[in-house]
């Protein structure tokens, strides 16, 4: 396919996902006192208990335009699946109230530190609070999953215990996670960077070309590894948005760590069919979480 006609069908594709219904969660918890530190909760449509816990972090290029209502037709398709969701809202480049962005960009990507604080606080906070507000689920089966940017930041998250020593974000051992589904994740940093994937959102995260090299080794998933947590991406194989590359270079460091990283490759799919409820690709994940949760 042209770059062209690519990028036609990406729009198309984006319209679609874009397209549905926010669905309201059944309750909103907050992990932080920040507007943004906040978790949306959804118990199953079919008023089980027991039910393996998804925890849904949102992409959008770590800008604060895309918030994670954009995922709640997602989160509610997971709910018909059997799945209970708690979808995590963080700080990102722009967002009311926070400090200035480190490129100093309006509406740059991410925050430094204030994303990782947040999501890791928040991955931290939530078994006490599912425990209390959902309790529907089975924490003993928790999932941790993220789209493009989120992507990035749920590969993360389930690599905190091997974060340099001194780092704020470390945790003594590994996150209490059955393990991961990135989507279409920005998963190394280095190749996603020379792509100049989201408009150079990558520098921007990472503090430009000086803040690069210094903060990268605590936020690319590609050197912290291996994680020993199942882990397993879902890639199109026709994204313009963050190409195929990005998720190959991924897996290839994990098998140089003497890590196995499982990788779907979806033909004929771009970015966002893999959020999208109507597609045959988001039933795909449904069954990727379903087969790490249980």
């Amino acid at each position: 396919m042209s770059d062209s006609a690519a990028r036609d069908r990406d729009a198309v594709e984006e319209k679609s996902a874009f397209a549905h219904p926010e669905i309201a969660p059944d309750r909103t918890v907050a992990y932080g006192d920040h507007p943004d530190q906040v978790i949306d909760l959804w118990a199953p449509s079919d008023g089980r208990t027991g039910m393996p816990l998804v925890v849904l972090l949102h992409g959008g290029a770590w800008r604060a335009p895309y918030d994670r209502r954009h995922v709640s037709p997602l989160a509610g398709f997971l709910t018909h699946c059997g799945f209970a969701v708690a979808s995590v809202e963080y700080r990102r480049g722009g967002s009311p109230s926070s400090s200035s962005s480190s490129s100093g960009k309006e509406n740059a990507a991410g925050r430094w530190p204030e994303t990782f604080d947040d999501v890791a606080a928040a991955m931290d906070a939530l078994p006490a609070l599912a425990a209390r507000e959902l309790p529907e689920a089975d924490l003993r089966r928790t999932v941790v999953a993220g789209h493009s940017a989120g992507g990035h930041l749920a590969l993360w998250a389930a690599a905190r215990h091997v974060l340099p020593a001194g780092s704020p974000w470390r945790l003594p051992e590994p996150p209490p996670l059955r393990g991961v589904v990135a989507l279409a994740p920005v998963a190394d940093l280095v190749t996603a960077a020379k792509l100049g994937i989201c408009s150079g959102a990558v520098h921007e995260l990472l503090g430009g070309e000086e803040g690069f090299a210094e903060r990268r080794p605590h936020v690319d998933p590609a050197v912290l590894l291996p994680t020993g947590i199942a882990t397993h991406i879902v890639q199109g194989c026709d994204d313009v948005v963050v190409p195929q590359a990005v998720v190959e270079a991924f897996v290839a460091a994990a098998a140089t760590a003497g890590e196995t990283v499982g990788l779907t490759l979806l033909d004929e799919v771009g970015h966002f069919p893999l959020i999208d409820p109507s597609t045959d690709a988001c039933a795909l994940v449904a069954e990727e979480l379903e087969q790490l949760a249980w």
